[in-house]
C-alpha cells in the first residue's frame, strides 16, 4: 500500500532532501508540496493524505500552531532545525521528530514508525478482530532491545511515556520499549485502556481509586490531564 505524503516546508532544499529519500522507498508517494502551512489547509480539504512532513519555523503560521488548529490531521513527522520544540511536538502526538540535517537512516526509522501505526489501524479495522471486547487470551507483543515480550492485556496496568520510549507496567514486570505512547494507545482497546494524560495510558479495570485529578493503580498515582478528564469521566460509571 502506498503512503501518500505531503511536504510542508518553506525551504526548497529541505523539500528536495525528503523527495530524494522518498524515491528510494517505493511505498512512499509524495503527492504534494506546500511552502507554507496556510497553503496546506486547503490542500488537506481536497486530498486524502496519510503522512505530513512538517517544518516548524515558517512564515504566517508555524508548524506547531498549524497542528493546534487542526481537529484531524494525517500522521505527522516534524522536520526542523529547532530542538526546543521537540517536547511540544510529541504532546501533539506526532509520530517522530527529525532534526535537520538528517540522514537517510534516520528518515527510514521515522517512516517505519509510520508503517507500524498504519498497520495497526488496518488491523483494528478488520471486522474479524474484536478489540473492543478483549478476552483473557488477547495480548500484544512488545519489543525491548533484542527481546520481544508477550504482554497479556489482562496483566497490563499502565503505560508511561519516557521521551522516545515507553515504560510498560504489568503485574509481573516493567518493560522499556522504543516506541511512542501514541502507537501503544493505537493498538489497545480504547474503552478499556484510555489515555488519561499526555504521558499515561491506563487499564481501566486496574483502577483502585479515583482521587481528585489522579487515579491509583497498584500503589501508583497516575495524573489525569485536563485535556483527557472529560473523556475519562464518560468511561467511569459511579454507582
Amino acid at each position: 500500500m502506498k503512503i501518500k505524503c505531503l511536504i510542508i516546508d518553506d525551504e526548497p532544499l529541505a523539500q528536495r532532501v525528503i523527495e530524494k529519500y522518498a524515491l528510494d522507498l517505493p511505498f512512499l508517494e509524495i503527492v504534494g508540496k506546500c511552502n507554507q502551512a496556510v497553503d496546506a489547509i486547503e490542500y488537506l480539504h481536497q486530498q486524502q493524505i496519510d503522512l505530513m512532513f512538517l517544518d516548524i519555523n515558517m512564515p504566517k503560521l508555524s508548524g506547531i500552531d498549524f497542528l493546534k488548529t487542526m481537529k484531524q490531521t494525517p500522521l505527522v513527522i516534524i522536520t526542523t532545525a529547532y530542538a526546543e520544540y521537540a517536547l511540544e511536538g510529541y504532546e501533539l502526538d506526532v509520530v517522530d521528530y527529525l532534526m535537520k540535517p538528517f540522514g537517510f537512516d534516520r528518515f527510514l526509522k521515522a517512516v517505519h514508525k509510520v508503517q507500524d501505526v498504519l498497520a495497526t489501524r488496518n488491523y483494528q479495522d478488520d471486522p474479524g478482530v474484536n478489540m473492543e471486547q478483549p478476552t483473557e487470551e488477547q495480548f500484544i507483543f512488545v519489543k525491548s532491545g533484542k527481546k520481544t515480550f508477550k504482554v497479556n492485556l489482562k496483566d497490563l496496568l499502565y503505560v508511561e511515556a519516557l521521551g522516545d520510549y515507553v515504560k510498560i507496567y504489568t503485574s509481573e514486570r516493567m518493560i522499556v520499549s522504543y516506541q511512542s505512547l501514541k502507537h501503544i494507545e493505537s493498538i489497545l482497546p480504547p474503552t478499556r485502556f484510555p489515555r488519561v494524560h499526555k504521558s499515561y495510558v491506563i487499564s481501566l479495570s486496574k483502577v483502585e481509586m479515583i482521587e481528585g485529578n489522579q487515579v491509583r493503580i497498584a500503589d501508583k498515582f497516575v495524573p489525569i490531564g485536563s485535556n483527557y478528564k472529560m473523556e475519562f469521566e464518560k468511561l467511569v460509571k459511579v454507582g
